[in-house]
């Protein structure tokens, strides 16, 4: 399988995950960010997801909320989980609420990208699905919800936000019929899948930590060795560049949308110093921190 990303792997800067976590000092100075609002309920084209940059999209991260990709054009490659598929028009692609994901981007994809908001009080998935949508009836039928949200939404009528909700209401419903007659949903995962799966969660809690591959092979009981093998084979990436690529993204996050100190970024995710994370850091993306925050 062909990699979804090319950068080169950061297999020369493992030892600059091997620190604890966090000293109280940076806690505290990550802590006095302004946290932003609890996410509301919203609509976004695909396309414009990677304002700011590709990287936005393509780079593994997670949401505090689920999100819906309905792609109606195009084709490309998404992972989710640690687990790559090939994506086309009319796939839809739930993903919950913290679940690590990246996907590439092409020239023809469109769509929209649902974002549910953090208090949707909806009963959803606790699974990603990628549903491919081949008949008619049912495309239209998402493209008909997705579109009567959006026109709530930008409504100025009483109500609209409880309308839009209701919408929102019969999109679950949409989404548990569609998992229910879905080959894909109702596969049974292989061994392979099922560890790169455990992997990405595990990953995505403790990112911030500083544990390497081998730390996360440990708690997973398999050989490191094993876990990279593993993820070649659902993802065409090593263990290690997932791992590096959730990193260097929320390096870039805290770099665009933060003042927080780069010394400081670089001691909360994890590495032994700032000179460590200069490097691997300018190696991903090849650009100094520095460089990469005056250049937003």
């Amino acid at each position: 399988m062909a990699k979804l990303f090319t950068a080169t792997p950061l297999s020369q800067f493992s030892d600059a995950l091997a620190a604890p976590g966090p000293a109280p000092r940076t806690a505290r100075r990550i802590a006095e960010v302004p946290a932003p609002a609890p996410a509301a309920l919203r609509l976004v084209p695909i396309a414009r997801l990677a304002q700011g940059g590709r990287w936005r999209v393509e780079a593994m991260r997670s949401y505090s909320e689920p999100l819906l990709l309905w792609f109606t054009r195009g084709q490309g490659r998404i992972t989710i989980g640690g687990v790559t598929r090939g994506y086309g028009a009319h796939n839809a692609i739930y993903i919950p609420a913290g679940v690590m994901h990246g996907f590439e981007l092409g020239a023809q994809s469109s769509g929209t990208a649902l974002f549910f908001g953090e208090d949707h009080g909806l009963d959803l998935p606790e699974d990603p699905l990628h549903l491919r949508i081949r008949d008619v009836g049912p495309q239209a039928e998402l493209s008909g919800i997705i579109e009567n949200i959006q026109r709530e939404l930008d409504s100025t009528r009483p109500a609209k936000d409880r309308a839009a909700r209701h919408h929102l209401g019969l999109l679950s419903v949409w989404l548990e019929r569609q998992a229910d007659v879905s080959a894909d949903a109702a596969r049974e995962p292989d061994a392979a899948r099922r560890i790169a799966r455990a992997y990405a969660d595990l990953l995505e809690r403790n990112f911030r930590s500083g544990l390497g591959v081998a730390d996360f092979a440990r708690k997973l009981g398999v050989t490191p060795t094993h876990l990279s093998r593993v993820c070649n084979k659902t993802c065409g990436r090593p263990a290690s560049d997932l791992l590096h690529d959730r990193v260097i993204f929320e390096a870039r996050k805290l770099l665009t949308e933060t003042r927080v100190p780069i010394r400081d970024i670089a001691e909360t995710l994890g590495f032994t110093s700032p000179a460590y994370f200069t490097r691997a850091f300018q190696h991903r993306t090849g650009k100094t921190p520095s460089g990469f925050r005056k250049g937003r």
